[in-house]
């Protein structure tokens, strides 16, 4: 008797769920007895930030930094960060036609961090982030669980709610990222999960992986949380990986049974200001499947990558669509900076800048990349989009960025071609 696909990846997400779940336990109940020198970087959650080791041989409390306290049990970080969003638009007459769009600012972004370290013999990190999205005029909680050292399985464990793991671009920490937005192809996946994720890294083979099983216990009434429960599973290899030369190849699958039995697929076209371009409306499906894959090289100031995505809703009503978009980009740093990875959770992180506050010039990146997506098939018409954005940053310090970008981009819809200028700016604050 032949057993349905859905039915093998129903069987294989519940089996690594729920073997996250007991490996989980297993390290907590083993923790008096397993013994290990701290690591000397710590963690703090899985968008490639770091602690320093924490001092396990006093007790004593103190703040090693105005916004960092060592406590006896554990230290404690605080953080906050900021977005703001400012745009304007010049459209064609097939484009006005379409949508109508005015200038305007917007809070992108507003979120406070606490995070710590606990002082184990097990490394276990903590974080917990809430935030106000200026997407959906909404606070949410980010990024809050517990990050534990697992070196017998080559990484760590998260648990709590944090990102799904499909994509780089989408599970790196945003205000790391080289563009304002995430391309608009992977707008189909939610942005967070709550539930268990495994990072390895094999440093020897160069090869990485993340597991994730997450379900909508607590996020149910989210408005990111369009799944009953999902598995993701990351993967790929470094050909190249040196201080100054990475080559990046990696490839992402998801399964996830939809909320409600419908899911709406849209799409803004990589600017909040502006609405929902692509929309396929609401599509009755059960389940969604996602596949695609990434490839970037890194040498010293310049940057290349690419990722392209498929998306196929299950649905025999609309003729089970297959959506699918991308994009391809350059970076170079004309102050001959370079981009950090990590190895632990295979992401690009931030560049470390020549602060204007100290003497420095800051670093000054220039970055030109091509995005699409189309959302027309059979007789869903959400539309066919593509946009080429240069833009510019300037990072004056660690600490606080400005975004200069003019795009252009043509949208195939409402039985029309309209092209849209977009000019933007973003001013990016993170402590």
């Amino acid at each position: 008797m032949s057993i349905r696909i859905e039915d093998e990846l129903l069987f294989i997400s519940k089996s690594i769920l729920n073997s996250g779940i007991f490996i989980f336990f297993v390290l907590i109940l083993s923790q008096a007895s397993f013994a290990q020198q701290p690591e000397k970087r710590i963690p703090d959650g899985t968008e490639g930030e770091y602690f320093k080791a924490p001092d396990t041989t006093t007790s004593k409390r103190k703040f090693t930094s105005w916004n960092q306290y060592d406590g006896p049990v554990s230290t404690v970080k605080f953080g906050f960060a900021f977005l703001g969003d400012a745009a304007t638009f010049v459209q064609d007459k097939a484009s006005a036609d379409q949508f109508d769009m005015k200038p305007g600012f917007k809070v992108r972004d507003f979120r406070v961090l606490l995070s710590g370290n606990f002082k184990f013999k097990r490394t276990i990190s903590w974080k917990a982030g809430i935030m106000y999205d200026g997407t959906t005029d909404r606070w949410l909680f980010r990024e809050s669980g517990f990050t534990i050292s697992t070196p017998e399985i080559w990484g760590q464990i998260f648990i709590g709610r944090t990102k799904e793991g499909f994509s780089m671009s989408k599970v790196m920490n945003g205000y790391a990222g080289w563009m304002m937005e995430r391309q608009m192809a992977i707008d189909i996946i939610p942005i967070l999960g709550d539930g268990i994720k495994w990072m390895a890294y094999l440093p020897k083979q160069r090869i990485f992986w993340n597991v994730g099983g997450f379900g909508n216990w607590l996020s149910e009434h989210e408005s990111f949380s369009t799944y009953k429960w999902q598995t993701i599973i990351r993967a790929g290899w470094l050909p190249i990986y040196t201080d100054n030369k990475v080559i990046h190849i990696g490839a992402s699958a998801r399964y996830g049974e939809v909320e409600n039995g419908q899911l709406q697929v849209r799409s803004r076209p990589e600017i909040t200001l502006a609405p929902f371009f692509l929309d396929a409306g609401t599509i009755m499906t059960n389940y969604t499947t996602h596949f695609g894959g990434e490839l970037y090289y890194r040498t010293g100031p310049l940057m290349m990558g690419t990722e392209y995505y498929m998306h196929k809703i299950h649905s025999p009503v609309s003729g089970n669509p297959l959506f699918n978009g991308g994009e391809v980009f350059v970076s170079y740093i004309f102050t001959k900076e370079t981009r950090s990875y990590n190895t632990a959770t295979a992401i690009f992180g931030f560049i470390n800048t020549k602060s204007i506050f100290k003497g420095g010039h800051g670093t000054f990146e220039g970055i030109l990349r091509f995005s699409t997506l189309d959302l027309n098939k059979g007789a869903i018409t959400g539309g066919a989009f593509w946009r080429i954005t240069p833009q510019v940053n300037w990072y004056l310090s660690n600490n606080l960025r400005l975004e200069f970008a003019y795009g252009y981009g043509v949208l195939d819809r409402f039985g029309t071609k309209g092209g849209t200028n977009f000019f933007q700016t973003r001013i990016q604050i993170m402590i």
